[in-house]
């Protein structure tokens, strides 16, 4: 059996997913065909790759080898494709991002194009899965996203998913509120409020969320659904309800932000590229320039959450 990228691709989604049957979904193949190739790979090389671990599939010391090179040769074949297709075309001075949250995407496009040397054209989007759909079709050439539990994106042959971090889920609170003076909030104490809530964004939430407060012993009061930040900001404000809100996302006047005790829910913020596309072999570094934006972001809201007069 001759090596082909199919067999190295397939070592990289198990180690991604760490199950074989994830990686099989990502590769469209069943779980059985999958296991043989892994077999059939075992056998061409003459030594386990993974073993099965409490954690999924862990690969064993050749396994990591052989996923370090196998990392290696498919980034350089998807830079060896782009830079072909650039000398086809000549050097393309846009590069086209997608993002679902701003405390990502903003300063990954400040980022980008300092890193890059090249224009970076953002486009925000409320819907993950759109994103997700637009970067598989060449719409974007990287897009910062978000999922949420029970709701993962997941690596694709086609497609790149990188984590940059996981967020925790706060909630927004009018300052007199009485739970405004605890330091967090369990979310059990928010069962007898009204809620302000954005309306579903088809990958996840608010479903998430409210299957979290059924699991803490309540279905919460819905009143208002809003598509609009802004909007349920001034209801915050105004005691007429709370919100579920990034832990990001700063105190200021009116409004407080008080983490949820034991974080019964988070979003997890994920890089997604094209795996042939122009910036898969720069993926490692956009993946430290996007937790750097991110970090940055976090700084710059708490920094301003404690300037004299808020």
């Amino acid at each position: 059996m001759e090596l082909e990228l199919r067999h190295l691709r397939t070592v990289c989604a198990i180690a991604e997913t760490g199950s074989l049957t994830k990686a099989a979904a990502s590769m469209r193949m069943s779980q059985p065909a999958l296991t043989a190739r892994l077999k059939r790979l075992e056998a061409e090389i003459g030594a386990p790759l993974f073993v099965r671990g409490a954690r999924g599939m862990i690969p064993t010391p050749v396994g990591d080898y052989v996923l370090l090179r196998a990392r290696g040769i498919l980034h350089g074949v998807a830079e060896l494709r782009g830079g072909v297709a650039r000398q086809g075309r000549g050097p393309a001075p846009v590069i086209a991002l997608g993002g679902a949250a701003s405390s990502v995407s903003l300063g990954l496009a400040d980022r980008l194009t300092a890193h890059l040397g090249a224009e970076v054209r953002l486009t925000m989007a409320d819907s993950p899965l759109l994103l997700r759909d637009l970067v598989a079709a060449g719409r974007f050439d990287l897009v910062a996203t978000v999922d949420y539990p029970g709701y993962e994106l997941h690596p694709t042959p086609e497609l790149h998913c990188v984590t940059i971090t996981r967020e925790p889920v706060a909630v927004a609170l009018a300052a007199g509120d009485p739970l405004a003076r605890h330091g967090s909030v369990a979310l059990a104490d928010l069962a007898d409020r009204d809620w302000a809530m954005t309306p579903s964004d088809g990958a996840g939430w608010p479903e998430c969320f409210l299957a979290a407060c059924e699991q803490h012993g309540f279905r919460p009061r819905v009143r208002y659904t809003v598509p609009g930040s802004d909007t349920i900001r001034e209801l915050v404000a105004a005691g007429r309800a709370v919100s579920a809100c990034q832990i990001a996302c700063y105190s200021d006047g009116p409004v407080v932000v008080r983490p949820l005790i034991g974080e019964p829910v988070s979003m997890r913020h994920l890089l997604i590229c094209p795996r042939e596309g122009r910036l898969a072999g720069e993926l490692p570094t956009l993946a430290r320039l996007a937790r750097a934006s991110y970090r940055s972001y976090v700084h710059d809201r708490h920094t301003r959450a404690n300037q004299p007069g808020r």
